[in-house]
């Protein structure tokens, strides 16, 4: 098992609640029973989709994902009462990377909503800054340009960013969160599993 103890003081630390599970299964069904009646807003996630987690949710609260409703949904899901959404990189010392292309997923992390769940997977843990920062540069930005067929480097050769200026590039923002935001409770959700990418 991996062991979650200095990620989950340096998150406490910084004001975000933090529960661990060693499955999917296990925090999906956590989800499904602390979000009950709500409106629920779900950025662009792998993560959220290996889970399962529009199904579950749906069957009791107004889901908003446009992956599964179409690009309408993102400004629905902006509006949400609870947002879902995972990250690109998660630092040991508490700072959680996100990098996109619309901007829709992650300004859906900063503002307007009750609470803000981040589903990690133990994949996308390294124990800095830098190393999570050249994570989700590396790793996630070119499995995420490959999975939307963009003609950008990085997903024609799959290896790492090369700072393109490619009209599909799909790294155009990057937020870091260095503390939970005010104004809205903010909860990572760690997995000792390989979740999304």
């Amino acid at each position: 098992m991996t062991d979650f103890t200095n990620v989950q003081k340096n998150l406490a630390g910084r004001g975000f609640s933090v529960k661990t599970f060693a499955t999917g299964a296990e925090a999906a069904a956590y989800l499904d029973g602390a979000i009950d009646g709500k409106s629920v807003g779900i950025g662009g996630s792998v993560t959220a989709q290996e889970l399962g987690l529009y199904d579950q949710l749906a069957s009791h609260n107004e889901v908003h994902w446009h992956w599964t409703n179409g690009p309408a949904e993102r400004a629905a899901a902006m509006g949400a009462q609870v947002y879902i959404t995972s990250v690109n990189g998660l630092a040991e010392t508490g700072e959680l990377i996100n990098i996109d292309g619309a901007g829709n997923r992650v300004a859906g992390t900063l503002f307007g909503h009750e609470k803000v769940y981040f589903i990690v997977g133990r994949n996308k843990l390294a124990p800095t800054y830098d190393q999570a920062l050249w994570r989700a540069r590396n790793i996630a930005a070119p499995k995420n340009a490959q999975r939307l067929k963009r003609k950008t480097p990085c997903a024609v050769k799959g290896d790492r960013c090369y700072d393109c200026k490619s009209p599909d590039r799909i790294c155009r923002g990057l937020v870091v969160l260095w503390e939970a935001m005010m104004g809205m409770e903010m909860e990572v959700v760690l997995v000792d599993e390989e979740l999304g990418y």
